[in-house]
């Protein structure tokens, strides 16, 4: 019923920029969170950036001042600009959004994209 399509993962040098798109379609009422999180090898998945309904932004300690999370409400998109990336920022990235689903019930769902890779590397 839902689907969020992340785009724009890649390969960037150390101390190079990247920024993400996720896209979400189906049968949307309202979308409320919309947030980036990230699996790196090894490691757990860790929440990124987060962004309410509101506009009301959190971001993970390791990327404050470096990664920027905005939406787009009326386009349905969420996206994160990164910078000043580094190479502990490899990790494939995933789009996560809290989604009222346009039916007669209106249920909240959480959902998830597929993820996108993004490689820090000289």
């Amino acid at each position: 019923q839902v689907q969020l399509v992340e785009s724009g993962g890649g390969l960037v040098q150390p101390g190079g920029s990247l920024s993400l798109s996720c896209a979400a379609s189906g049968s949307i009422f309202v979308i409320h969170d919309m947030a980036w999180y990230r699996l790196a090898p090894g490691k757990q998945r860790e929440l990124v950036a987060k962004i309410t309904y509101g506009g009301k932004v959190d971001y993970a300690e390791p990327v404050k001042g470096r990664f920027t999370i905005s939406r787009d409400s009326a386009k349905k998109m969420v996206y994160l600009q990164m910078i000043s990336m580094k190479v502990e920022d490899t990790a494939v990235y995933y789009c996560n959004a809290d989604v009222v689903v346009n039916t007669p019930t209106l249920p909240l769902g959480n959902y998830w994209g597929q993820g996108t890779q993004v490689t820090v590397s000289s």
